[in-house]
């Protein structure tokens, strides 16, 4: 699998399991729908910049730095959002998100497949 396609996959299945963690906060399961598929897509977000800077440029440290900034930054962004009540969630929302960056940036540079190069 090509390590754009693997981080698209590998972010969407990451993050919808991050959405799916919300579970565990009382608070927000009325809002379960809207976090799963807010959490899915930041990780598609996610997957698609360390992805294609696995590919792009074929380092360990680039892709992974890209995965946790891009994680990082969308997961900030959605927990100064906060919710109807106005709490934010920060640690709940910024650590996995983070951890999801670090990880697809990884297994898009470790596991995916680089495009063939001509002469």
């Amino acid at each position: 699998m090509s390590k754009l396609i693997l981080g698209l996959v590998a972010g969407a299945v990451l993050g919808c399991l991050d959405g799916l963690s919300a579970w565990f906060t009382p608070e927000v399961r009325d809002q379960m729908l809207s976090i799963v598929i807010g959490s899915t897509f930041k990780g598609l977000l996610t997957g698609l910049a360390a992805g294609w800077v696995a590919k792009k440029w074929n380092s360990m440290t680039a892709a992974v730095l890209v995965g946790l900034g891009v994680g990082l930054a969308l997961s900030y962004a959605v927990a100064a959002l906060g919710d109807d009540a106005g709490n934010h969630y920060y640690l709940q929302i910024v650590l996995p998100g983070s951890i999801l960056g670090l990880i697809v940036g990884f297994a898009s540079q470790r596991f995916g497949r680089g495009s063939p190069r001509t002469a």
